[in-house]
Parts: structure tokens; C-alpha cells; sequence
């Protein structure tokens, strides 16, 4: 690991039957190996999950019962997968999901497995960092960055995308160690990203809320960004 601009990573994204990696399955998994400067190898398979796939996620990726018949099963991909990613960096937007269902489908099968060795840059908070685009998801940082489409929302048109977003995102970064650092610690969100509040700067919220949100399972960013907000309000009461 050294100049950012020499190092390896892997780009992934997988698309599911849902959100629960331990209910829901992989129907498709897109790897891209690269460089800031060159794609090195790729990798994309559609995936038989052996279950049917929701209307709500055909809606997002277009990828329907009949498009994975016949397709091959996750165990039969997987080591290929997991070869593929081997000890690199991996990049991807909410990388986090992408690993735990490919964790867990190696648990269900007993593949070995070495994800949890891997380091991760999520540029979904690499945007929350960088803080100019109205909103993260990678559809609006490809329009921010006037990045050119790739076409519908399938696996590899999302990495290729994604590997562009993240270009884009550590510009202002010399190492791969610099990046991995500054993502250990919260990030302050502007705005509220979920829920009914969604959209909303932290300061117009209901404290009630903002007290019901903080028990919640959100992620270090969100619970941290909540914090602070409570916190802030405590100090102004106490000023009172």
C-alpha cells in the first residue's frame, strides 16, 4: 500500500433478491481490478439464487427470474470471486452490504473465506467527506461529476461508474494510507439521509427524533452526526 495513484484495488458490486444478506440472495456479482489509470481485469456472472427475486428489487436492477435460470449457483462461482478480490483493496458505494452478502453466502456453503482481511474504501463516505453533491447515491455523483452513463442500474455499469466516482472523490489525497485513515474516524453528515426527516439539516429535527434515531443499528456516520446534534442542543439549553 503507497501512492494512491500506483496502488490496486477492486471495484465490486453485487445485486440481490433484497437487503438482508442473511434472508436474501446474490443474483449477480461484478468485479473490475484497477489502477487510477488502467482497468486490469473484470470479472461479471449472473447467479442463480435458487429463490425468487422481489418486484421492488427487479424495479432497481431489471434482472428477472427467467434472465437467472440456468445461471450459475453462488458456491459454484464464489472461490472464483474470492480469488479474484484476493488481499486488494476493495472500493465499492455501501461496500459494506456487497461484503457481508458475499460473507455470507460463503458461511452457508462453508467456503473459506478472507473478506474480513480485506481494508475497504466506501466512497459512499468518501462523498459524505467531500460533501458538495446534493446527494451521495452513485446515480447523482455520476451527474455531479458529469461522468458518462453506463447504462441501466445492472452490477458492471455500476462498478465502471463507481470506479470514475472514485477517482473523482480522492483528488485530494496522495496515499491509499492517507484515505483508509481518514475514514477511520465519523464523518459529520449535513443532512439527514433516511426516514422521515430525509433531506432535513440535523437542527430542524424533533429532539424525540433524534433521541429514537440514536438507538438505532445506523451506521457510525448517522449515529455520529445525531450525537452531535443532541449534544449541541444540551449546550444551547444549558445556556438558557
Amino acid at each position: 500500500m503507497g501512492n494512491l495513484a500506483e496502488d490496486v484495488f477492486v471495484c465490486l458490486d453485487c445485486e440481490t433478491t433484497g437487503l438482508d444478506p442473511a434472508e436474501d440472495r446474490i443474483v449477480e456479482v461484478a468485479l473490475v481490478r484497477f489502477t487510477l489509470s488502467k482497468i486490469l481485469d473484470r470479472f461479471e456472472t449472473l447467479i442463480d439464487p435458487e429463490c425468487a427475486i422481489s418486484e421492488t428489487s427487479m424495479a432497481i436492477h431489471h434482472i428477472t427470474d427467467q434472465m437467472v435460470q440456468g445461471k450459475p449457483k453462488i458456491q459454484e462461482v464464489l472461490p472464483k470471486i474470492l480469488s479474484f478480490i484476493d488481499r486488494y483493496i476493495l472500493v465499492g458505494h455501501g461496500i459494506s452490504l456487497d461484503v457481508a452478502f458475499l460473507s455470507a453466502a460463503a458461511k452457508r456453503h462453508q467456503i473459506p473465506c478472507t473478506l474480513h482481511e480485506c481494508s475497504f474504501l466506501d466512497t459512499l463516505r468518501l462523498a459524505r467527506l467531500y460533501g458538495e453533491s446534493p446527494v451521495n447515491s452513485l446515480e447523482m455523483l455520476r451527474q455531479h461529476f458529469n461522468i458518462s452513463e453506463e447504462g441501466a442500474h445492472r452490477a458492471l455499469n455500476d462498478v465502471v461508474v463507481n470506479i470514475e466516482v472514485f477517482k473523482f472523490l480522492t483528488k485530494k489525497f496522495t496515499t491509499t494510507e492517507q484515505v483508509l485513515n481518514r475514514l477511520k474516524s465519523p464523518i459529520l453528515l449535513k443532512t439527514m439521509p433516511l426516514g422521515k426527516y430525509k433531506g432535513k439539516a440535523f437542527s430542524e429535527i424533533p429532539v424525540e427524533y433524534l433521541s429514537w434515531a440514536m438507538k438505532q443499528k445506523f451506521d457510525q456516520d448517522l449515529l455520529f452526526s445525531l450525537d452531535t446534534e443532541l449534544k449541541r442542543r444540551r449546550r444551547k439549553k444549558s445556556f438558557v
